[in-house]
């Protein structure tokens, strides 16, 4: 993984996200997702380059059950922008990189 991305976990998701001082994008995923692994690369790109502006940060379903559950996360990947510890903007699927980042402007 990327010391770009933050990792998350049930234990931190309070502290990591509810309180970030910045907006975060959280990619709910996991290993044997094929989507998941599609827009990696440009989760990666959007966190070096919104990096001062936007937090990104993953938190694989299968180790960390009790979030997903909590956002009502059915499918995955599932993208979540919080602001202020309240959700922004959710979207479930891959997605081309530039409507990834249109998403994300948009959002902000």
């Amino acid at each position: 993984m990327s010391e770009n991305i933050l990792q998350t976990s049930d234990a931190a998701f309070e502290r990591d996200v509810l309180q970030a001082n910045l907006p975060i994008l959280v990619d709910f995923w996991a290993d044997w997702c094929g989507p998941c692994k599609q827009i990696a690369p440009f989760l990666e790109d959007l966190a070096v380059e919104y990096k001062g502006r936007m937090i990104v940060a993953k938190l694989n379903i299968d180790h960390n059950p009790n979030t997903p559950g909590r956002y009502g996360v059915r499918g995955i990947p599932t993208l979540m922008i919080f602001k202020g510890g309240q959700i922004q903007a959710t979207k479930i699927g891959a997605m081309p990189k530039s409507k990834l980042y249109s998403w994300v402007d948009e959002s902000l």
